[in-house]
């Protein structure tokens, strides 16, 4: 495994993170739990590999992240930096950055958070954490040593992120960065010139970028790679990022990911700007882009949309449209008595007010079903 300077941290941190959002979970009727048969070792397993930044969020997984990701990691504790993150938007009165907090360290049952995140905050709500004086909350509960770093994740425009690091003492920033989606480049570059560590979710576009190519044997002459591993080793060949965090749901995906994680830097400058360039033309893998995030879920007529999503994009990119049409079929006969579609869509739009991507989700909907619905 490959390490990297962590901003002005003092911590060396993993080229590659484990993002604790996609943990395997079992459903019995409507209740959700990790598949802790699966998940733990799947846990140890990276951290055994080199894995030692470990990411999740209080709502993640049917909020059942932060608790496995804790207790598979315990023998660890002292090896591994844990993060997760405040829901800044529910903080109403002084002391909730507390109560925040101490429900977090309770779940991943440790004394201290190694990287704590203000949540998907924007240049609005920088400004409310400067007005409110939160940071004289943060800095007490990090002299009490409940708090190692404090630091912020973003799903706004670039000039947002400018405005919070110029703004907010924080240590490092969470942010959305693959080869297709490029616009954070430039802030990124901008984060690690001021000292913070920077840290790219969605390096795969949550998933989006596995299908088979030719492209790289075209640019280079070499043998031909897979395109995650094209992704990975884009975000990875940026010297601005520390790390690309990935949402691992597998131990496969995990051994695949750290096998490209270990030759990181073998991609050269010359490969990494054509690689750019090309895949900016590849416009299928553009058409949709949700990164399976969930954030727009719950849907309150029941619509699973990452999922029908999903499907699209295994028809769209690769060509799967056999295998999804029997897919599609049993979600919309389930047995948990789901399956909604667009036809159930209310059109009240809560989905595209949280969707960092800013989808127009009830156009889409539209559109995607009408394809899933002719296959």
């Amino acid at each position: 495994m490959q390490y990297r300077k962590f901003g002005n941290t003092g911590v060396d941190i993993s080229v590659l993170g484990f993002g604790a959002m996609r943990l395997p979970e079992i459903q019995t009727g409507e209740e959700f739990a990790i598949d802790e048969e699966k998940a733990y070792p799947m846990l140890m397993r990276a951290y055994e590999l080199g894995v030692n930044y470990f990411d999740s969020a209080p709502y993640y997984c049917h909020s059942n992240s932060e608790a496995a990701m804790g207790r598979a990691l315990k023998s660890v504790r002292d090896k591994v930096y844990l993060s997760t993150k405040i829901p800044f938007g529910e903080y109403k009165n002084t002391g909730d950055v507390r109560r925040f907090l101490e429900r977090s360290l309770k779940n991943m049952e440790t004394d201290y958070v190694d990287f704590y995140h203000f949540w998907g905050i924007n240049k609005d709500t920088a400004d409310d954490i400067v007005k409110w004086d939160v940071m004289s909350e943060v800095n007490k509960l990090k002299e009490e040593g409940l708090i190692r770093h404090m630091s912020f994740s973003f799903h706004d425009a670039p000039e947002g992120m400018k405005h919070i690091i110029d703004h907010l003492p924080l240590a490092s920033v969470l942010c959305q960065y693959n080869i297709l989606d490029r616009s954070n480049e430039k802030m990124i570059a901008y984060a690690k010139q001021k000292g913070l560590g920077t840290v790219v979710m969605g390096p795969v576009g949550g998933g989006r970028l596995s299908a088979p190519t030719d492209l790289y044997e075209k640019l280079t002459g070499k043998k031909s790679r897979a395109t995650y591993e094209l992704a990975l080793r884009y975000v990875m060949g940026n010297p601005d990022v520390c790390c690309a965090l990935s949402g691992m749901g597998n131990m496969d995906m995990l051994e695949k990911n750290v096998v490209v994680a270990n030759i990181a830097g073998e991609i050269s400058a010359d490969e990494w700007v054509k690689l750019g360039e090309a895949m900016e033309e590849v416009g299928k893998f553009r058409d949709l882009y949700c990164t399976g995030c969930k954030y727009c879920m719950p849907c309150p007529a029941g619509i699973d949309i990452p999922q029908i999503f999903e499907f699209y994009t295994h028809v769209n990119v690769y060509g799967l449209a056999e295998g999804i049409r029997d897919k599609y079929k049993w979600y919309k006969k389930n047995p948990w008595g789901e399956g909604k579609t667009v036809a159930d869509c209310t059109e009240c739009g809560l989905c595209e007010t949280k969707c960092p991507q800013k989808l127009l989700i009830r156009t889409e909907l539209k559109r995607v079903c009408g394809v899933l619905e002719a296959l």
